[in-house]
């Protein structure tokens, strides 16, 4: 295992390092003069970044002082999520750059261009009786081949280099704006066959990954709050991953959630980041705050049981996911809705005959083109798709984890309308 750990290290601080050395290329030496101020200020920072960015993920996971997460996470984190895009913008700079100096070098070429006639030749006069002798060939050397303009070379490089970091610190700057602003409310109706006629239309807002942390905090959570109770919910499920971090930490961040109202309560289940800590003192700390935890538990409503199953990070404590605990002795007969984490667990669900299961954990991709990743490892990316019987919703979350920037994937809270069939 150890092994395992040092070869996935090695193999991300050579994929890191080289990323760096190909941004180093393309921004500062071939932008910059040799010995100059400005490509020794630009290696500097080029060096300074990845180490800053590995310290800031590193004491993020080790245990430190929270002020020293929070201190290096933010420049840490927003240096990832530029560096991916500045390699995307400057990649598709390669295809541009050719394109551009062909241009410059046929302006040049149009601007500097003369016509000129050459002269007459000038025949020599013919001695009388002399034979004419053979005209010496002129030893005229081939043209030497023309160096590219240096000058032409560096401003193809600053135009290209310089549209690719406006491109990305423009969309990062959008992405961090789309988290910082709250998750916008979204609605969908799903129609449940067990549902009774006396609980149609009831309404529950569905909420996920918040990841409260060192970069998101109270302001983060109060935000969510206000969202979710302009909604006037009938219920409130946390689907798990609320935290990244310690009830000591994080304590006064999550004390917004406390001011969550519905009529019916607001219940939670964990997520695999409550279990990157002591998931047991987040639960016992969100009981605290008015929420209901369900582990692997039920409750029934009016006109359904809402069940909840733990995430199946806890599998390696001994506190996975266990369907027959939380279903156990249920009236079939009634409509259910399963609060769990990840989607995965979705045909555990169809085998125990679940109607529609809630979850999170996607956050829709987050990043694009992390989306492609995300759909890979996950049933249902975002949105609601049938498996069966049984229904699966999932939301794109309302946090972010990592960076805290969200693009092609808006955060969001959802607003699940169950219909009965009989209405």
């Amino acid at each position: 295992m150890i092994v395992v750990v040092v070869l996935v290290a090695l193999v991300a601080i050579a994929l890191v390092a080289g990323a760096h050395y190909y941004i180093w290329r393309r921004l500062v030496r071939d932008t910059t003069t040799a010995g100059g101020t400005a490509r020794r200020a630009g290696t500097a920072v080029l060096i300074l970044l990845p180490v800053l960015t590995f310290a800031g993920v590193g004491v993020g996971r080790a245990d430190t002082p929270f002020a020293l997460k929070q201190i290096l996470g933010w420049p840490a984190y927003m240096w990832l999520a530029t560096l991916l895009y500045l390699l995307l913008a400057l990649l598709v700079g390669e295809a541009v750059r050719p394109l551009l100096r062909r241009v410059l070098e046929r302006r040049a070429a149009t601007a500097g261009g003369t016509t000129t006639t050459e002269p007459a030749p000038v025949e020599e006069p013919a001695t009388v009786g002399a034979p004419s002798a053979p005209a010496a060939p002129a030893d005229v050397p081939p043209p030497a081949p023309t160096a590219p303009d240096p000058s032409r070379r560096i401003f193809v490089s600053r135009v290209v280099g310089g549209a690719a970091a406006a491109a990305a610190l423009a969309t990062v700057g959008y992405g961090t704006a789309n988290v910082l602003s709250g998750p916008s409310v979204k609605r969908v109706t799903v129609p449940l066959a067990k549902l009774p006629r006396a609980a149609h239309g009831y309404r529950i807002a569905v909420v996920s990954d918040i990841h409260l942390g060192p970069l998101l905090g109270k302001a983060h959570a109060q935000r969510i709050v206000d969202t979710i109770n302009s909604t006037n919910p009938d219920l409130i499920a946390v689907v798990g991953d609320l935290v990244d971090g310690t009830v000591a930490d994080l304590g006064p961040a999550a004390e917004p959630l406390a001011g969550l109202k519905a009529r019916h309560g607001s219940y939670f289940v964990t997520g695999n980041h409550e279990y990157f800590g002591d998931a047991g003192e987040w639960v016992d700390h969100v009981r605290e705050l008015g929420l209901h935890p369900l582990e692997n538990a039920r409750v029934e409503i009016d006109g359904f049981d809402l069940v909840g199953v733990n995430d199946i990070a806890g599998e390696e404590e001994g506190e996975g996911p266990d369907f027959a605990k939380a279903l156990g002795g249920r009236d079939t007969a009634r409509a259910s809705v399963l609060m769990a984490h990840q989607p995965v667990v979705i045909h555990d669900a169809v085998k125990h005959g679940i109607d529609l299961q809630l979850s999170g954990h996607t956050h829709g991709g987050q990043m694009w083109p992390v989306n492609y990743i995300a759909q890979g490892a996950n049933p249902t990316l975002a949105g609601l798709e049938q498996y069966g019987d049984t229904a699966l919703y999932v939301t794109r979350g309302a946090g972010a984890w990592g960076p805290p920037v969200r693009v092609g994937a808006p955060s969001d809270i959802t607003v699940v309308q169950l219909a009965s069939r009989q209405a």
